[in-house]
């Protein structure tokens, strides 16, 4: 949330003026944010020189500064019509990476200069800045100074990041930087903060806060219409409920509130360290008491979120085999866009395997000077280096999570360059890469996600069995021409292989695959009969559903003995996504989607995925791995799986919701809906009403109720929209979990952006409790 202005052009006293004004406004948020006289602050908002690197021909040099308001960073361009080019914020970097890592860096700078080059990588499709300093020193000092920049923002209160944006948005809101408020400048403000208040009520509140009765606010006046504002009264009577000690909670009190409303198992040890914690008023916490401020705080961390704190590490068990285990999966990740025209970048593998993919796909071309090439083939997609890719994923590999990495390749070299893929990947990920199965003699399981730590596994075809490997006398098999992807594709597939100049498979990359080779899927019952538990199939989304609703038992079980990849539908050439949780009902562990493409589907996925340290493995349920299993996720029979819980949901309130519309004057209209996803019988969807004209904080106080027969594949999606009664609604965030790891009670909840990423203040209020039904 920004709330800059661009300035007009000033006399010399308005100017010292506006000096003066912007450093107490500077030393205001340095205070706000608790970075008083933190030196990488003083020098980003000093500011410098830095060029600018677009191509080898446009590398121009911008200064760049930080803003008054500590969050926002500017830089000078002679193009003055593109002013809204010319900032962005703090919170919009995902990253700072240092030396020539980025494609534009390496390509366009000579390596001499790898020690003055840096990149700042924005969330979102934004493209990435790249920058050369003047000395290698001044280049770290960027850095570190970004990073301990941003380190401290994600690190501020809810209550820190609030006090911070008001305060910028009463600056911007205050015209003449008189630090007065007049009403028309009151009205601008509440605009700013995404809410709308008839005229009446804008002169009853400006009135109740005009003490002086000048017509303008200053001082104490603005503080008092500021709590006014932030003032939430659903927190004053749930306070007020337990606070029994002379006004405040008592560590007693605390673990009534604990037990009673968020159904923990709270002792008074507990209750002692949320006061020690997060009690802000010194004299409050030497008497072992809460107060509400501290109240707050506290809903607003870890322990107060919707999600289970102990689900946000690795809780699971690791030790099982591989294929008992969901495993983030991404298809086509080279493209950054559409699968026609988009841009490839090995950027796209950066941001996939941050976000926990641990399944990439690499489509294989021949390239020119005898490298291999990756690029969505017989399209318009640009090409990267499949060497360059290679050194990209084992940088940014265990970033994330220690677990396995599956290189799932989809092959359309030439022998030769075959070989040179096998002679990169070897040469560049070492020992990390698994060429032989783990263990003495031939394996007969997969091994754990544990064993596999910091592993890669390569996925592809094989000339031969692995029991080949203990029986040299076995010969190599035959057609091993078609690509994975292509034999699932069952339509005109006999014509196909007519056309199609068969293509050989080099020994060398054969070789590497160990624990995933690819195979054609002529049915459960071959599957069973003929396959090895490491021969695994790919099937277009299309097939893989009608399996799923129409032999789910049976695909069950195939998957439990062995792993499944669904991947796209080729029609789909804006890689938009499919639904993945009927996949995942039916036991499919490589569920691969376009990571590229914000949808409802990706919102999925990393809801799934969210929990178990976003490990990028979460276990299966039981009855998902037992042999004995009769689990059908349409026909839903008696069984172990059936734990019919009842969900109440209260949406009670929201805080910060972002604009939709970047115009002043827009406001959003926000509603919530609840969705859940999860066998058939669970899928439903409920929605509260909308509030008219305020996204700052809406309140709803609502009830819903939903029956959920199969919590363990639940999943539950809140979503903010903002009404509109002639279209559409548009859509605000959203935060997706599994039902299973809901906590209950009174609990805030973060929201994401679009893209998935975390909006900095923004948060639904709800009361949940999750009961078994009667």
């Amino acid at each position: 949330m920004s709330c800059l202005q661009s300035q007009p052009k000033r006399s010399r006293s308005e100017e010292l003026l506006y000096i003066l004004r912007r450093r107490e406004m500077t030393l205001v948020n340095r205070k706000l944010l608790g970075l008083d006289g933190d030196a990488d602050l003083q020098f980003l908002l000093a500011g410098g020189d830095l060029l600018k690197v677009r191509s080898p021909s446009w590398k121009k040099t911008r200064f760049y500064k930080l803003q008054a308001d500590c969050k926002t960073m500017w830089h000078e361009s002679k193009k003055t019509f593109r002013k809204s080019n010319q900032t962005f914020s703090i919170d919009d970097i995902a990253s700072v990476r240092a030396g020539r890592q980025s494609e534009g860096l390496r390509k366009y700078t000579e390596e001499r200069a790898e020690g003055r080059c840096f990149s700042i990588i924005f969330k979102g499709h934004r493209k990435n800045l790249d920058l050369i300093a003047s000395s290698e020193e001044e280049a770290k000092q960027w850095i570190s100074s970004l990073e301990n920049l941003i380190h401290s923002m994600n690190n501020l209160s809810s209550q820190q990041k609030t006090e911070h944006w008001i305060y910028n948005c009463l600056k911007k809101a205050d015209k003449n930087s008189d630090n007065k408020l007049s009403q028309k400048e009151l009205k601008d403000f509440l605009q700013l903060i995404n809410m709308e208040v008839d005229d009446d009520y804008a002169d009853v509140l400006f009135q109740e806060c005009d003490k002086s009765r000048s017509g303008l606010l200053a001082g104490e006046e603005i503080e008092h219409f500021y709590s006014l504002l932030t003032h939430r009264e659903e927190i004053d009577v749930i306070y007020g409920e337990y606070a029994k000690t002379a006004g405040f909670m008592s560590p007693e009190n605390l673990v009534e509130f604990l037990i009673k409303e968020q159904r923990e198992k709270a002792t008074l040890a507990d209750a002692h360290k949320l006061i020690e914690k997060y009690e802000p008023d010194d004299k409050a916490k030497e008497k072992k008491l809460l107060s509400k401020d501290g109240f707050l705080i506290y809903l607003h961390q870890p322990e107060g979120l919707i999600l289970n704190s102990a689900h946000k590490e690795v809780y699971q068990d690791m030790s099982q085999p591989l294929n008992h285990y969901f495993i983030s999966s991404s298809h086509n990740t080279y493209l950054m866009e559409d699968q026609l025209k988009g841009p490839s970048s090995t950027e796209a593998y950066v941001r996939a395997l941050l976000k926990g993919c641990r399944c990439v796909e690499l489509d294989c071309w021949d390239g020119t000077d005898g490298e291999p090439v990756i690029y969505h083939g017989y399209t318009l997609t640009s090409k990267i280096l499949f060497k360059d890719t290679i050194k990209a994923i084992k940088e940014y590999a265990f970033k994330t999570s220690d677990y396995p990495v599956i290189l799932s390749l989809e092959n359309h070299c030439s022998i030769e360059q075959q070989k040179v893929m096998a002679y990169h990947m070897s040469s560049i990920l070492g020992s990390a890469l698994l060429i032989t199965p783990l263990g003495d003699g031939m394996p007969t399981t997969f091994p754990s996600p544990e064993e596999l730590k910091g592993k890669f596994l390569i996925k592809g075809k094989r000339l031969n069995k692995l029991e080949a490997s203990y029986a040299p006398e076995a010969k190599a098999e035959e057609d091993t021409d078609v690509t994975e992807e292509e034999e699932s594709d069952e339509e005109d597939q006999e014509e196909k292989k007519k056309k199609k100049k068969k293509l050989k498979l080099a020994k060398e990359l054969s070789d590497m695959v160990v624990y995933c080779k690819s195979v054609h899927f002529n049915g459960f019952e071959d599957a069973k009969q003929n396959l090895s538990f490491y021969e695994m199939s790919s099937f277009k989304e299309g097939k893989a559903v009608r399996l799923a609703e129409e032999s789910a038992n049976a695909y069950i079980h195939h998957n439990m003995d062995k792993l499944s990849r669904i991947y796209p539908a080729g029609s789909r050439t804006d890689s938009c996504n499919y639904n993945p949780v009927p996949l995942w009902n039916a036991g499919c562990q490589i569920v691969a989607l376009n990571f590229q493409t914000p949808c409802t589907d990706m919102d999925l996925n990393q809801g799934r995925f969210l929990i178990n340290g976003k490990s990028g493995y979460v276990l299966k349920p039981s009855y998902l791995r037992d042999g004995a299993t009769e689990f059908d996720p349409i026909t839903l029979t008696r069984g172990k799986w059936l734990q019919h819980k009842t969900l109440h949901i209260m949406v009670i309130s929201a805080q910060q919701l972002p604009k939709v519309n970047k115009k002043k004057s827009s406001i959003v209209d926000p509603l919530v809906k609840m969705e859940i996803y999860g066998v058939p019988a669970d899928v439903a969807v409920k929605e509260t009403e909308y509030i008219e004209n305020n996204g700052f904080n809406p309140t709803w106080n609502e009830n819903f109720q939903f029956d959920v027969y199969v919590p363990e594949l639940a999943l539950v999606r809140f979503v903010v929209e903002d009404y509109d009664s002639t279209s559409d609604n548009e859509f605000v965030a959203q935060y997706t979990l599994p039902i299973n790891s809901l906590q209950m009670g009174y609990r805030h909840v973060p929201l994401f952006n679009k893209n998935g990423h975390l909006l900095p203040s923004a948060r639904l209020f709800l009361h949940m409790m999750v009961l078994d039904a009667e």
